[in-house]
């Protein structure tokens, strides 16, 4: 009998001491922090499916909307689309997808309103699918109010109560500027290196006519690629053009950026007769920039062929798009 005591008495500390066990594993900070690490907005899975973005502040102040077509991304903006910052688009969608720690904070609707998480007072990130499926709703995330701490900010999926917090990563693209998304690259494709100096063959300049009364026609300018180096018609041939500072040129042309888009003007309007520039490709193809006369604001419009936007330019862009004969010359 007594033997049976001390026996139940033994399994019933080796079974508290196992309950014991069994808890510091389930509760134990790193294995927590390795769980709440796991989570993640949106199944980087279903990534490829999303096609459209819509980004607005509180209130429902919409931000930007975003399109993906042609697996390129497009701001859409009163009825127009223009292109997107393709590395900010990527790079804001690797935030939603990357399994990162975002512990449960609170449980309850009651909670929502002090944490800026109702639907009226929160900012909203909404993602979804094709059109030609419905375009379904992959993500309705909602982003309310920071922590004490200012580095974490409050979030929850729409339709559920559930809060979470995480590091603020999403302020920068809630508060930004529609134009913060624009790809505004007057040749967009060297955002990714689609183009560059090396496939540049022949560049031919018009600059823009002198403006006062002494008028005058300005001299064109040729630039054609031979071997390393360049050849060029407006300067001495034994003094030769510096093929450093025509490679910085041209890539100083691609990589040029207007400060906006606008819809005061559309490509075929014949205002763009002020200065051209006309890029001869190694694949034979040819990009034209054309600007119109430079406004009161010293800005001026101009258009890329093959493009259906039309770009608003500082005055200053216009003394680096055209130089004078004497900046290529050889430096003694």
């Amino acid at each position: 009998m007594v033997y049976k005591q001390k026996l139940a008495v033994l399994s019933g500390i080796v079974g508290f001491l196992a309950l014991i066990y069994i808890i510091s594993l389930v509760f134990e900070p790193e294995r927590m922090g390795r769980r709440n690490a796991a989570f993640t907005w949106l199944d980087p899975k279903t990534l490829d499916l999303v096609e459209g973005i819509s980004i607005s502040g509180p209130g429902n102040s919409v931000v930007v909307e975003l399109v993906r077509k042609d697996n390129a991304w497009y701001v859409s903006h009163e009825g127009n689309e223009y292109p997107a910052r393709q590395f900010r688009v990527d790079d804001f969608l690797g935030i939603l997808t990357r399994r990162a720690a975002y512990p449960v904070r609170a449980s309850t609707p009651a909670a929502h309103e002090g944490l800026g998480l109702t639907e009226d007072a929160a900012s909203r990130i909404v993602l979804t699918g094709p059109p030609a499926r419905g375009g379904a709703v992959l993500l309705d995330l909602l982003l309310g109010q920071g922590d004490l701490t200012g580095q974490e900010i409050y979030l929850r999926t729409a339709g559920r109560n559930e809060v979470r917090s995480g590091e603020n990563l999403f302020s920068g693209y809630i508060s930004g500027s529609r134009t913060s998304w624009y790809n505004l690259r007057l040749f967009p494709e060297s955002e990714s290196g689609q183009i560059d100096v090396s496939m540049v063959q022949r560049l031919t300049v018009y600059p823009p006519e002198p403006a006062g009364p002494e008028g005058g026609t300005p001299e064109t300018q040729i630039f054609s690629r031979e071997g390393r180096g360049w050849n060029f018609s407006g300067i001495a041939e034994a003094a030769g053009p510096d093929s450093a500072k025509v490679d910085s040129y041209i890539q100083g042309i691609l990589n040029a950026e207007g400060d906006d888009f606008s819809s005061a003007a559309r490509p075929e309007d014949p205002i763009f007769n002020d200065g051209r520039i006309v890029l001869e490709l190694e694949d034979g193809s040819i990009k034209t920039l054309k600007l119109g006369r430079e406004d009161e604001s010293n800005h001026r419009l101009a258009t890329i062929s093959g493009s259906s936007c039309v770009y608003s330019l500082a005055g200053w862009l216009s003394g680096r798009l055209f130089r004078e004969a004497s900046y290529f010359e050889v430096s003694d």
